[in-house]
């Protein structure tokens, strides 16, 4: 490691123009100098990526196997990619010889993590101002006590060269073959051990932050904290909810509640003190954002300010020649995104940081549109679907994803956990046992029919039932048992049309809803065989699988 982060300094030693630390209006500023960025008609700043840099490429996120760390990664995992040590000081090498040459670099120290007894501080190098802005934007600034951090015998070094290719021919052999044949140029490497990470050929935002999520969910668990995907917010009597979900699930549209001060939308940890965010910021979804059903992420990126204090980032989005955004066109990719600082919503709690969470909501968006809108889970079934994550992958979130596919995704975010699954799950029962909180399950996905015959979930009625479960209003309702799914369903829920919650009856053809729902069943059961029956998993929680095992 010392040589690595050695060389790195020598060539920061060697160009005279190292940007370090810049105000925010000054980072603002370079982007526009050097056409990162375009001025909007509100002031917030747009950029496009290049095809290959639509959303996050797993194919190319690797992780370098080394002997202090290999054991506790699950190498099983599709997700956990490995590489050399050696070839991953090749491409650092080549990395700091690019930024020796650079015109400008970029230096910023950033940190994760609200709660300071657990912060990790992250340095970022780059040639684009417009990565430390988003670093500005999504981490936070480093605490004044860091030094009391578990995780600070040393930060976290990244490199980050959006828009620099790796040589094809000298990584030939050392990373992976694209279908065209060639070696593919494009490389998002962790280094867990020597704390150290690579972006090259990435310009999507998304890679900084996720590799960044993903170091810390390798980091947490070994000190007995338990990271997760999840949104938070906090009532008004101080109670915590934690909504988990994948991309696209509504994390972030169901946590930005006026109502409820929002400690963050993404990535959280849940320690002995509590939940704390990891982040500074929101990364959301814009495509077919309305102020009307999301006030708030809609006025965080669309209000009007003079550039230099505005600092949103829109990415991917269309926007027409006057600087206007159009919202609804998804023909540069659906995965549009904006990127803020909690600072711009309305209600947040700073810190952001609360107690032990009294509700825990799974987050799905089935597009078979066979799931309850909501169900109430017992402490076994919390575990199960814990395990499992399903939901539908939505276009956009992965180079390639065209069309909802079915998928599941363990603690809903296996692309971003590496370590042994037993331990984030061991986790997770020990805390929700120790703190009596609840679980339900809601389904932000598809009724009245899979995706391409039904219609999405009205939001506004997903948001009657999150408010349903978080005030306890579902506690004492009267329940039904879905036998196919094994969940309970509540028969009633004020300001929600009833056959709305039994999914059969929103369909009209009610043979393929049950031919549907059991397919989705049976998928339950293969894919829990596939991932699980080479682990102990208590006997209790297995029975409440979907379907027959």
């Amino acid at each position: 490691m010392v040589d690595l982060l050695k060389s790195l300094k020598k060539a920061l030693e060697i160009n005279e123009n190292v940007f370090e630390s810049l105000e925010r209006k000054m980072l603002i500023q370079e982007c526009v100098d050097n056409k990162e960025v375009c001025v909007s008609a509100n002031g917030a700043l747009a950029t496009w990526t290049p095809p290959e840099s639509t959303g996050r490429s797993p194919k190319d996120t690797v992780i370098v196997k080394r002997t202090q760390s290999k054991n506790k990664i699950d190498w099983d995992s599709p997700n956990c990619i490995s590489i050399t040590e050696e070839t991953f000081d090749m491409a650092w090498e080549d990395a700091v010889k690019i930024l020796g040459g650079a015109d400008k670099v970029y230096f910023s120290e950033r940190s994760l993590g609200a709660d300071s007894s657990y912060t990790l501080r992250i340095k970022t190098i780059g040639n684009q101002a417009l990565t430390q802005l988003f670093t500005y934007n999504m981490f936070r600034p480093v605490h004044d006590d860091y030094e009391k951090s578990v995780l600070n015998d040393e930060p976290f070094t990244l490199i980050v060269l959006p828009y620099s290719k790796l040589d094809r021919e000298r990584y030939n052999s050392r990373l992976r073959k694209l279908p065209n044949g060639k070696t593919s140029d494009m490389l998002v490497a962790m280094d867990f051990d020597r704390k150290l990470g690579l972006i090259i050929g990435s310009a999507y935002c998304g890679s900084v932050k996720k590799l960044m999520f993903t170091v810390m969910n390798y980091l947490l668990p070994e000190v007995g904290i338990l990271p997760l995907h999840c949104s938070s917010n906090e009532g008004p009597d101080g109670d915590i909810a934690l909504l988990l979900g994948l991309s696209g699930t509504g994390k972030t549209t169901l946590s930005a509640d006026s109502s409820r001060a929002l400690l963050g939308d993404d990535e959280h940890g849940w320690s002995d003190n509590g939940v704390a965010n990891f982040e500074y910021g929101c990364y959301a979804k814009l495509i077919n954002l309305r102020q009307d059903k999301e006030p708030e992420i809609y006025n965080a990126m669309m209000h009007k300010v003079g550039y230099l204090n505005h600092g949103a980032i829109f990415e991917n989005t269309m926007m027409y020649p006057n600087g206007e955004f159009d919202l609804f066109d998804e023909r540069l990719t659906p995965n549009s995104r904006g990127s803020y600082p909690l600072s711009f919503l309305s209600n947040v709690k700073s810190p952001p940081i609360g107690g032990h969470p009294k509700t825990i909501l799974f987050l799905t968006a089935d597009a078979n549109g066979v799931i309850p809108p909501v169900a109430k889970l017992t402490p076994e079934q919390a575990m199960l679907w814990f395990l499992m994550g399903y939901t539908s992958k939505l276009a956009g979130t992965e180079t390639g994803i065209e069309e909802p596919v079915s998928t599941f995704s363990r603690f809903f975010g296996e692309p971003f956990m590496p370590r042994n699954p037993d331990e984030y799950a061991i986790l997770l029962g020990e805390k929700m046992e120790k703190h009596g909180t609840k679980v339900y399950l809601i389904n932000t996905g598809w009724s009245g029919g899979p995706y391409g015959v039904g219609k999405r979930m009205d939001i506004n009625l997903t948001r009657r039932l999150v408010d349903a479960a978080l005030s306890g209003e579902l506690e004492s309702a009267e329940y039904q048992q879905d036998e196919i799914f094994k969940l309970s369903v509540p028969i009633s829920c004020k300001g929600v049309p009833a056959d709305v919650l039994w999914p059969r009856n929103t369909w009209k053809d009610k043979k393929a809803f049950d031919e549907r729902a059991l397919k989705l069943a049976k998928d339950f059961c293969e894919h829990f065989k596939k991932a699980y029956s080479d682990k102990k998993i208590d006997p209790n929680i297995v029975k409440t699988c979907p379907g027959t095992l």
